[in-house]
């Protein structure tokens, strides 16, 4: 008999669940296609997230590979809000686009469980599982449109530069075992600790392989090159939801690796991940101003925001701790926002993703304009929104650990981003539209969606304490 514990992966069974009921139901419905599908990946989301809530503070183990301590569920309470806030998007999406529901519920959701393991697996192995599940799941909906070759180009580039990028986790997978005996994330600390104070090589491969790895999944220079053409390629939707899932999870995955079993050589990897961010913020700076289709624009917006994430992994402080899961909520929740937008004012035929779609919408679609604003302002730091707050925590956590060049390139950074937010602002306000007016249909359940999302950015940029207490709480438990 098992003794066991499977609390822990409560969580997971319940969007399992969801997924596999997706399936049926998409196998079972024959011609009707006005199966609401949707609603049994919502129903799986809320109850992660409720299971999750439940959880709190216990801190329980499923079959010593799993965790529910308080960072892995404030995690998986992200990932769930992302998924429901996708799902509330999607359907407008799939029926207008003609897209098979069931095949896209199910994809969504094994990557969402894929996403919760790596937040709460405390084995690097187990990590390495769910990064391709997860990873496998999101290159098929990138190319979920299979008369759209952009999709299909985006799928392939995507997937052969994942393959590499699995295989130096894998290696570096490797090299821990062969130097600590274990994959186990509490073994290779207390191995790692006691070998604090030699110049192993293989120590120092095995750091490498396994940023190489991480940096590929948050996009960070110079592993970010599938990132345009993924996200351009892919439907707005999809990219939204790739652009914040994938990256939450592998950020939670990256600071349980680097900040706890990998903590004792933090004076070897610090350094690397300071250059890493700083290229990253640079770059995605740069190189997003000149960008005229709004999705690469937001492409080179993540990869940035990656960065400024980076930063608060090298402060290591209590502060720069709980900024990440702050920051990632609020990234999270109004990139979602932003890509819904362009999803819903696309059709069938034009995606409207480019900067000239955008002239004059606030003379034909006020309220999808003034809210894209919110997002934007909020992607660009500005208050009262959750970005300004995130930035605030983040660029604090550096200047308190003593990273002052990380602040100050941050904050000039996120100065110069401003411009390429404003200029869409400009578009939709002050510019004239040349041609017919775009003729997108937008449903009820996608303004509610985005309704949810503003709210969330206002409340968290003007009463932030709440959840940064949560996020420091959780947090301090396991660093």
């Amino acid at each position: 008999m098992l003794n066991t514990q499977i609390d822990a992966i409560v969580p997971m069974l319940c969007v399992t669940l969801a997924a596999l009921a997706s399936m049926g139901a998409e196998a079972f419905r024959g011609r009707d296609e006005r199966m609401p599908i949707g609603i049994l990946g919502l129903v799986g989301l809320v109850s992660a997230a409720i299971s999750a809530a439940l959880l709190w503070n216990r801190n329980t183990e499923s079959f010593g590979v799993i965790v529910a301590d308080n960072f892995g569920l404030f995690v998986t309470i992200v990932l769930a809000i992302v998924g429901v806030l996708t799902i509330m998007f999607s359907s407008q999406v799939l029926e207008r686009d003609g897209l098979p529901s069931g095949e896209y519920y199910a994809l969504m959701l094994f990557s969402i469980v894929g996403m919760i393991m790596m937040a709460t697996a405390t084995d690097l192995l187990v990590i390495f599982l769910a990064l391709e599940v997860l990873s496998l799941s999101v290159y098929v909906l990138t190319a979920i449109r299979r008369d759209h070759l952009p999709g299909t180009e985006a799928a392939f580039k995507y997937f052969l530069l994942g393959a590499f990028s699995s295989a130096f986790f894998l290696y570096g997978i490797a090299f821990t075992y062969g130097v600590t005996g274990s994959t186990r994330l509490a073994a290779v600390g207390s191995f790692l600790s006691a070998q604090s104070m030699t110049n192993n090589p293989l120590i120092l491969a095995a750091l490498g392989l396994l940023l190489v790895g991480f940096a590929f999944k948050i996009s960070a220079v110079p592993f970010h090159m599938w990132t345009p053409d993924a996200y351009e390629g892919a439907p707005a939707i999809v990219t939204g939801f790739m652009s914040t899932g994938v990256k939450a999870a592998a950020f939670a995955a990256f600071a349980r690796v680097f900040l706890s079993a990998f903590e004792p050589f933090k004076a070897e990897w610090a350094p690397v991940v300071a250059l890493i961010a700083i290229a990253t913020m640079v770059l995605g700076t740069v190189v997003g101003v000149a960008q005229s289709n709004l999705k690469r624009m937001l492409a080179y917006s993540s990869i940035a925001h990656g960065g400024y994430l980076l930063v608060g992994l090298v402060a290591a402080n209590q502060v720069g701790k709980a900024a990440i899961l702050f920051y990632l909520l609020a990234y999270s929740v109004t990139n979602l926002a932003a890509f819904g937008v362009i999803a819903l004012l696309g059709t069938r035929d034009k995606a409207n993703d480019g900067l000239r779609d955008y002239a004059g919408l606030w003379h034909t679609r006020p309220a999808l304009a003034a809210l894209m604003t919110v997002c934007l302002l909020s992607l660009g730091g500005l208050p009262p929104t959750a970005g300004f707050i995130g930035k605030w925590y983040i660029f604090s956590a550096a200047v308190s650990a003593g990273y002052y060049s990380l602040a100050i390139i941050g904050v000039l950074t996120s100065v110069i981003s401003v411009f390429f937010y404003l200029r869409v602002v400009v578009m939709m306000y002050m510019a004239d539209r040349e041609g017919e007016p775009v003729q997108a249909h937008v449903t009820g359940l996608g303004m509610a969606a985005l309704a949810v999302s503003i709210a969330a950015i206002f409340y968290l940029g003007v009463l932030p304490t709440q959840v940064l207490d949560l996020a420091a709480n959780s947090i301090a438990t396991i660093f």
